[in-house]
């Protein structure tokens, strides 16, 4: 597996500069990651930064799925952080001005305060609405979640039109423990989302973790961590030469 083609290179966090944003492009062009993600703001710089690279699609293991084509390392815009508390017309504002400053993709949360209260047609007209505007992957935050409402997320999720379901963002109480609960709800996502892609992502940073990701059933992998694993890989096959 050449897991740079799978590895969503991530960069959100509060206080990165424009230099920062900019070396993160440029290891993903380097290093031929999926796509990069980065706050709303920094969508124009990254989509500028990026220009006209090569990608190579990311498949779903089960039959069905099979994600947009583009001709560039994918910028990728994460709206709503960490809960999806926002109000419905100012997340699509976000999608569309995302849209319109050169996204290629979203990373949207769910809103948990809805799952929680299990105001369960709200969070999937929001949904819906998201979904038409770019390739969507759902970030369901599954550290606050049981495991009946991940089902449940994961289910509407894709009936909503999305591409993809993710497991979290930033400050998501699962990071706090360990990958193996992750993995976990990973197949709890796969069982009942099955066509869909399956995105993990907080706190992966080495190739066991991601390698435990995969097994688990993810087809993507979101990371500040790449350049390191892809600098491991290397160094791997270069012993064994």
């Amino acid at each position: 597996m050449e897991i740079n083609r799978i590895i969503d290179h991530t960069n959100i966090r509060n206080e990165a500069t424009p230099k920062e944003i900019k070396k993160t492009c440029q290891e993903a062009k380097q290093y031929g990651f999926r796509g990069v993600c980065v706050k709303p703001k920094w969508i124009k710089l990254v989509a500028r930064e990026l220009g006209k690279t090569k990608i190579y699609p990311v498949k779903s293991r089960k039959a069905g799925a099979a994600e947009p084509q583009f001709n560039r390392v994918k910028a990728i815009s994460l709206i709503d952080p960490p809960i999806g508390d926002s109000p419905h017309l100012q997340r699509t504002v976000l999608c569309k001005k995302a849209k319109n400053d050169g996204a290629n993709e979203l990373d949207v949360v769910i809103s948990i305060p809805d799952v929680k209260h299990e105001r369960w047609s709200k969070v999937s007209q929001d949904l819906r609405e998201i979904c038409k505007i770019l390739p969507t992957k759902v970030i369901i935050g599954s550290g606050y979640l049981t495991d009946e409402e991940i089902k449940k997320c994961s289910q509407i999720v894709k009936k909503a039109g999305a591409i993809c379901v993710k497991t979290s963002t930033e400050k998501d109480p699962l990071d706090n423990f360990e990958l193996k609960e992750k993995a976990r709800h990973l197949k709890l996502m796969r069982q009942f989302a099955p066509g869909l892609l399956i995105k993990a992502a907080g706190n992966i940073k080495t190739l066991k973790d991601l390698k435990m990701m995969v097994e688990a059933g993810a087809d993507i992998i979101g990371s500040s961590y790449g350049v390191e694993m892809i600098k491991k890989v290397s160094g791997k096959k270069d012993r064994e030469e």
